[in-house]
């Protein structure tokens, strides 16, 4: 079979109510410009002015291009396979079934793999929610109680809100919450502008540059706030014209160029205007006790409270396929509301352990990000490349010219770059965030 035969997989989608491609770009943005962006002013304390801003737009740009390889690998396996679609863990699962003949009986392993590693990364988002809402609202309480109240009791008091909003089981009942959310992050984004550049920001007292012990938690934070390939596959596979997703302009390429440019712009001048001082969310660092502050503060909890209820479904619908099978039918409704209510318990439970908002983010950037946004794509290009040309038959594609081979050779180089460097990022970042909490605590 070749990849290169007439079988158009565009063609061949039914999507009930397919997205444009400015509606597909509003999507990717809104999955992309999240808490992650209030944190890269707390990157770049870590990385330095300098350093910060060029290591930025280095990492944006291997996120996009893991973006760019696993979506194009989805659209290659779709016309191997011919089939109209794909998810993320589809994808990774037809490249190794199609793949050289030592890999493909861990196919089912792959997907499943990707299946639990969006589910916990996706639950280890919701827990740094949880401590975001946390700290915005303990800093209100506490300046109009003049008490300081430990912020625990703050991640408690979320429980019961957090179990409403985790009991949802339709989606389109979470689309009121999504467009609240939207407007309060509109808002609170807006007045944190105004905030950073009420006055000049100084710039000379800044540090250029990080120390070699502050850059695994740089990179581990940019990362984080980098990704969001979890929606990727689902906002391509509902677009009208999935063509435009990956031409340029497209929409990865707009939606890209704008988080990078944001992340970098928001990094450099949050850092530059609070310093050493900067905290987890740069909304920590507004002065409480002015109301319009206080109103930020408040918007922004208001904004991640709601939001939680997405980041909540989409691993709840993961975690609930692969539970599914193996519970009776007459008791799955309240063996699912039992799962959702224990999965909710279970990320309160982690946000009250470790209720410091920049080392749980640098953590699971590092731990979860790194692995779900860097080496997954960068794998499944790579064993998607070394396919056989009939995937039922022995005999490998054969690369007939040596520009062909060398094209070859540096596409696996390029792979294994990245997931070298992912896993550098992975063990470092983790080990650096570990024993930051250790510090704090």
């Amino acid at each position: 079979m070749d990849d290169r035969d007439e079988y158009n997989p565009f063609e061949h989608r039914h999507v009930e109510r397919p997205n444009t491609a400015l509606g597909g770009l509003a999507h990717l943005l809104k999955s992309s410009l999240g808490t992650g962006i209030l944190a890269m002013p707390n990157a770049f304390r870590n990385g330095g002015l300098i350093f910060g801003t060029i290591a930025t737009l280095v990492v944006g740009y291997i996120c996009t291009h893991c973006v760019y390889i696993l979506v194009n690998s989805s659209h290659t396996l779709c016309r191997r396979l011919r089939v109209p679609s794909l998810t993320y863990a589809e994808t990774a699962e037809a490249a190794f079934k199609t793949g050289p003949l030592p890999l493909r009986p861990y196919a089912s392993a792959v997907r499943r793999f990707v299946d639990i590693s969006l589910a916990v990364t996706y639950y280890s988002a919701a827990c740094v929610y949880i401590v975001f809402i946390a700290h915005s609202t303990k800093q209100v309480v506490d300046i109009h109680s003049g008490l300081d109240i430990d912020v625990r009791l703050f991640i408690a008091a979320l429980l019961l809100p957090l179990l409403a909003l985790g009991a949802i089981r339709d989606l389109k009942f979470l689309v009121p919450f999504s467009a609240a959310a939207n407007a309060c992050i509109v808002l609170s984004f807006a007045f944190t502008l105004y905030y950073v550049f009420r006055e000049t920001p100084e710039v000379e007292d800044r540090n250029l540059h990080g120390s070699i012990s502050q850059l695994p938690l740089f990179f581990a934070t940019v990362i984080f706030a980098m990704e969001g390939i979890g929606v990727v596959m689902p906002v391509e596979n509902s677009m009208s014209r999935p063509e435009q997703f990956l031409s340029c302009p497209g929409v990865l390429c707009v939606a890209m160029t704008v988080v990078v440019t944001l992340y970098t712009t928001i990094g450099f001048f949050g850092y530059a205007k609070y310093g050493d001082n900067t905290m987890g969310s740069i909304t920590l660092n507004l002065p409480t006790e002015e109301p319009l502050a206080q109103a930020v503060k408040v918007l922004i909890a208001v904004a991640i409270l709601f939001t939680y209820g997405l980041q909540f479904y989409v691993p709840t619908e993961i975690t609930w396929r692969m539970i599914r099978p193996s519970i009776p039918e007459k008791r799955q409704l309240v063996s699912e509301y039992a799962i959702r209510a224990i999965a909710v318990c279970i990320t309160v439970i982690v946000a009250a352990s470790v209720p410091h908002l920049g080392p749980i983010i640098s953590l699971v950037g590092a731990l979860f990000f790194s692995t779900l946004g860097l080496i997954i794509p960068a794998t499944v290009d790579a064993v998607t490349s070394l396919h056989h040309r009939d995937f039922d038959a022995r005999n490998p594609v054969t690369l007939t010219s040596p520009w062909a081979r060398a094209k070859h050779v540096a596409r696996l180089t390029k792979d294994a770059f990245i997931i070298a460097f992912a896993a550098i990022a992975l063990l470092s970042g983790s080990y650096a965030s570990i024993r930051e909490i250790q510090g704090v605590d």
